[in-house]
């Protein structure tokens, strides 16, 4: 996968924490999705649904993190849902985002997702797998390195 060169592009990361860059739908469908910000004929079914755009707005919040609430009953349970699935905190995004800024976490999510080898010409899926391993203990740095 290739994240990127240049700025963050803010449409890129959720609401709720997620980098919709590194999401399936946008790397490996064959009508990558365009954002959880983008309109929402281009989102798959499960995003245009979502409440958490919505809630957000309601709030006055560009993005969950910037709520009072946060992070509300409805942010837990999807970051709980995530972390067991694919090993990503979508409320430790959001507070590396509130810490440090959406461009640094972008590019520490260039570091996670791209290849140190080829520069990202590996096959996403591949890469997110890998991600999912080593987040969840299954493969260790040792192994990672000589799996490039």
């Amino acid at each position: 996968m290739r994240m990127p060169e240049g700025e963050a592009d803010s449409r890129f990361f959720a609401p709720c924490g997620m980098n919709c860059l590194v999401c399936y739908r946008h790397c490996r469908h064959p009508k990558p999705c365009p954002g959880c910000r983008a309109e929402d004929r281009a989102k798959p079914a499960h995003c245009r649904s979502c409440a958490i755009p919505i809630c957000a707005g309601e709030k006055g919040a560009e993005s969950c993190h910037a709520c009072a609430a946060f992070p509300c009953g409805r942010i837990r349970s999807l970051d709980k849902h995530y972390r067991l699935r694919h090993g990503i905190s979508l409320i430790g995004n959001s507070q590396v985002v509130r810490a440090q800024g959406l461009a640094a976490f972008m590019e520490q999510q260039k570091a996670a997702f791209t290849c140190p080898e080829c520069g990202g010409e590996c096959d996403a899926a591949e890469l997110i797998a890998l991600y999912d391993d080593i987040r969840a203990g299954h493969v260790s740095d040792a192994e990672v390195v000589g799996l490039w």
